[in-house]
């Protein structure tokens, strides 16, 4: 596999290069920002592991930069920012997966690996649908039976979350896990927030019953309408 490492720190990078290539990766390295942008947009890679302070162009910066040309390579973002929320930033920045430092090798190649086999898999999608429920993924558009539904973000990634899993019972901790990046208590009713919400929006064009409550279990995005 070709991977490209953006990281200015060159101690990471001896480490992170010696790992790859005693696996067989082959492994080339930029140590700014804007270096590393020229070759992620330049070269074709399999992952891409960013570093979020570089020096020239910060980190998010690249990503949102190549994610805005169209380049879906899988990037796997290494920071020394760990808190909830520097994560949650560089996922919604169009980071596939975020590790903090300091960090293990061990788990660095497994995640770095899944991250390859699912990138080589199968072209990346630009829309969902579910019967007559439209969503467009780049452009974050959704429509119903032609009407385009106006969504804030939480309920754009909650319905996303949905749409990907249809006619399945996906639980309330699930949805907590996959929508808010985070393991909050299962009793608070943040979900049934949100899920009212989508389903008000659903009512007004006579779709009430798209999204079901399964009671004890979670909910369920309706096929078939």
């Amino acid at each position: 596999m070709k991977i490209l490492l953006v990281e200015d720190d060159a101690t990471t990078i001896d480490y992170v290069v010696k790992g790859f290539t005693e696996q067989g990766h082959n492994i080339e390295t930029a140590s700014d920002g804007h270096q590393g942008l020229l070759l992620a947009t330049s070269m074709q890679y399999d992952l891409i592991i960013l570093d979020r302070m570089l020096p020239q162009l910060d980190g998010l910066k690249v990503l949102a930069a190549l994610r805005a040309t169209g380049n879906q390579t899988p990037v796997l973002i290494l920071s020394a920012l760990s808190h909830v929320d520097e994560r949650v930033k560089g996922l919604r920045a169009g980071g596939d997966d975020y590790m903090t430092k300091p960090f293990a090798f061990s788990e660095l190649l497994v995640r770095a690996e899944k991250l390859m086999q699912r990138g080589n898999s199968a072209p990346a999608h630009t829309e969902l649908a579910v019967g007559n429920l439209v969503m467009e993924l780049l452009t974050r558009k959704v429509t119903l039976a032609g009407h385009e539904i106006l969504l804030q973000p939480k309920e754009f990634q909650l319905l996303k979350y949905l749409m990907e899993h249809p006619n399945q019972v996906i639980s309330r901790t699930l949805l907590f896990e996959a929508v808010w990046d985070y393991h909050f208590d299962p009793r608070t009713n943040v979900i049934d927030v949100h899920i009212a919400k989508l389903r008000r929006k659903f009512e007004e064009l006579g779709f009430g019953e798209l999204i079901e409550t399964v009671r004890g279990a979670g909910y369920r995005l309706r096929q078939g309408h």
